[in-house]
């Protein structure tokens, strides 16, 4: 009895954590938006950063140690990334007290926004009637981030969502078993990241890079230099190049 019911269990699991590859990483512009270089300034806002493992059954367990590690290895590449947008990039400075809650607010605001965009127009499938015109890319957190603290004399700020969810030794064995004695397939971790400009004057959002299968350890500094380079491909005017390790210098690290 005991084992129909592991049986039936191992089969909900199965169920509920298959998942198709369907993710490729996708652009948009708000319709007639450019940037030229040396023409702007842009703030870039403290990134939301998540790093945890992916449990056997697909549920996410944050991992205060690796976010630590991801958290500096993702600010300084987005520090050197920073002189080659083409634009003055200033970092925000994170106010204290209430500012500090409205701007986490703010990001976790752009965060939603770009969920949605990448939901319901970067998946055909799931386009709304609204968005399926070749203008339709008009989507905003509304006029009054301009009176975020910290933004003012900004002409546009560059949010950074990055979630990493490690699958654990348990979920990699699922994986594989389930593809073996079942044919189904069952993700093993989660690697997904946005970077978008928003319009400080309108709260518009004039370029989206989202992408749900990202590259990229961010718990290691080439891995993170790999994920700023995605995350800022597609940039208007300028995009980031990825680094390039030359077979000399993979050599010496060995």
């Amino acid at each position: 009895m005991r084992r129909g019911w592991g049986a039936l269990a191992f089969a909900a699991a199965l169920t509920m954590t298959a998942t198709p590859l369907t993710a490729q990483e996708k652009t948009g512009n708000k319709p007639g938006f450019t940037l030229a270089p040396g023409t702007v300034t842009i703030v870039l806002m403290r990134p939301e950063i998540a790093v945890g493992a992916q449990s056997t059954g697909g549920a996410y367990e944050p991992n205060a140690d690796w976010t630590d590690q991801a958290r500096e290895n993702l600010g300084k590449a987005l520090a050197e990334a920073q002189g080659q947008l083409g634009n003055r990039v200033v970092t925000y400075v994170e106010p204290v007290g209430q500012g500090a809650a409205v701007a986490h607010e703010y990001r976790a605001l752009f965060t939603a926004l770009a969920d949605s965009v990448q939901t319901y127009q970067f998946f055909p499938g799931n386009r709304l009637p609204t968005k399926k015109r070749d203008d339709s890319f008009l989507w905003s957190i509304g006029s009054e981030v301009a009176s975020l603290p910290g933004v003012q004399g900004a002409d546009y700020a560059l949010f950074v969502t990055t979630e990493d969810h490690y699958g654990s030794t348990g979920r990699k064995l699922l994986q594989v078993f389930a593809a073996a004695a079942v044919g189904v397939g069952v993700s093993a971790g989660v690697h997904k990241g946005y970077a978008g400009l928003i319009d400080l004057k309108t709260g518009d959002l004039v370029w989206l890079n989202a992408d749900l299968a990202m590259g990229g350890d961010v718990r290691t500094p080439e891995g993170a230099a790999k994920r700023v380079a995605q995350l800022l491909e597609g940039f208007p005017g300028k995009p980031v190049e990825a680094p390039v390790t030359s077979a000399a210098t993979k050599t010496a690290a060995r």
